[in-house]
């Protein structure tokens, strides 16, 4: 993959970890900043970058925090890793719940962060390949250079997961997709998530999808299926 002109931004309140990071960052020929707390990173135009690599437990405001201000009010979908010495499910949950793309905890090898950061990037790259492309059954639109899904020209708000089970699962309809097979084509192997994460977001984007949640089905002992 090109990494040239690929801009991460580091926010993590631990200085020396941050600068192992951007020097590590930098030989893999990305671009990199950093802000050491979460009010100094909203500062920043966040949509210059390709990549957030945010830290959960910093003073005064969290990474999950600035996460759902990245999220919900300024409408970003760039790419967020979370970096946490937590590790529970719950906080896995949480920040996947928030529209994260991977979770990595600390400690760890700078090996399996570049390995995860080529991940995020690869996906993000292969969503903007397609971009052009509009996957539409009866009155339910999903825009893929918008990110975006309607149901009657109504928007349905999506975390980044949801979406992506959904056009998966949509695009395929009647096929059963087994709880790993959604975690390898939606997260890939380089995360570490539970099958539960799985029945956490299948759960919220049936609520989210008004009449055509129904037709998401759970098959027993196989898995999940968009029914026509």
């Amino acid at each position: 993959m090109q990494k040239q002109g690929q801009r991460i931004l580091i926010v993590d309140d631990e200085e020396d970890l941050c600068e192992i990071l951007q020097f590590n960052l930098e030989s893999e020929g990305y671009e990199t900043e950093i802000a050491y707390a979460a009010e100094e990173a909203l500062k920043k135009d966040l949509s210059r970058f390709d990549l957030i690599l945010l830290d959960v437990m910093m003073e005064k405001m969290s990474g999950f925090r600035a996460a759902e201000k990245i999220r919900n009010e300024l409408g970003l979908k760039v790419p967020i890793i979370f970096i946490t010495a937590k590790n529970t499910e719950n906080d896995l949950i949480t920040g996947f719940g928030l529209g994260a793309d991977d979770y990595i905890t600390k400690p760890f090898s700078l090996k399996e962060l570049a390995v995860r950061v080529r991940a995020v990037l690869r996906r993000s790259a292969e969503l903007s390949s397609s971009a052009e492309k509009s996957l539409i059954y009866e009155d339910l639109e999903l825009n893929f250079k918008k990110r975006t899904v309607t149901i009657k020209a109504q928007k349905i708000e999506l975390t980044k997961k949801e979406f992506e089970i959904l056009a998966l699962l949509l695009g395929n309809r009647g096929m059963i997709y087994s709880r790993n097979d959604i975690l390898k084509k939606v997260w890939e192997d380089t995360t570490i998530v539970t099958l539960r994460t799985v029945d956490v977001h299948i759960t919220r984007l049936r609520k989210k999808m008004i009449k055509y949640g129904d037709q998401i089905k759970s098959k027993s002992g196989y898995g999940y299926t968009f029914e026509n």
